[in-house]
């Protein structure tokens, strides 16, 4: 019964990675909704994209409140915020997805697109976040206090952390312009006034 099971996960693990190197353009994946239900990313063909990866009880749990400012700022422009709640990191996002979403809109008033729970890393990563880290691996956390503390943090954790394309932690963010390429990572420990610079550079 193990190897039967053993052979099916694989086959399940094989075709998914299948499908990420595959996949040609953001616009061929697909994503679960809050309710359950399936949308094409091809819904957001000619719009620049900023994909994150978010938690609600991280310390960097606030860029909430910018990230939305952004999105009111440059909507009419026509970015659109991509919200992936995902509780790998820490178990920072441990509510359910009704619940998560409460939270978000009651607290910081969000008003872009939050999609269901899902891993971003290991083996059952979603697909489309295998597909992002392979166009924009990991490059480093930046300089600063905040950088530091992470780098330091992770270091202890993983001394070789650096040497793959993981996403490292909560908040995450990655810039897809009009075209569908994936033009920039953030790190979380960058600031949000560099992200809307580089954001706004993508829609003028």
């Amino acid at each position: 019964m193990r190897t039967w099971i053993s052979i099916i996960c694989a086959g399940v693990l094989a075709l998914a990675g299948a499908l990420s190197a595959s996949a040609q353009s953001i616009y061929d994946f697909t994503v679960k909704a809050q309710d359950g239900s399936t949308i094409s990313l091809s819904e957001y063909k000619g719009k620049v994209l900023l994909i994150v990866n978010t938690a609600t009880e991280c310390g960097f749990t606030p860029q909430y409140k910018e990230l939305e400012a952004l999105y009111r700022k440059f909507q009419d422009k026509g970015l659109v915020i991509l919200d992936f709640p995902c509780n790998q990191f820490g178990a920072q996002a441990p509510g359910s997805d009704a619940e998560i979403h409460e939270f978000c809109t009651g607290k910081y008033a969000i008003s872009f697109p939050q999609f269901a729970k899902i891993d971003v890393n290991g083996p059952d990563a979603a697909p489309l976040f295998t597909w992002l880290k392979s166009r924009q691996g990991f490059k480093g956390f930046g300089n600063g206090p905040k950088a530091q503390a992470m780098a330091k943090f992770l270091s202890q954790q993983d001394p070789d952390y650096q040497k793959n394309p993981d996403i490292k932690w909560n908040f995450t963010k990655f810039l897809v312009d009009r075209e569908g390429n994936v033009t920039t990572r953030f790190e979380p420990t960058q600031s949000m006034k560099f992200v809307e610079s580089v954001v706004g550079s993508k829609l003028f």
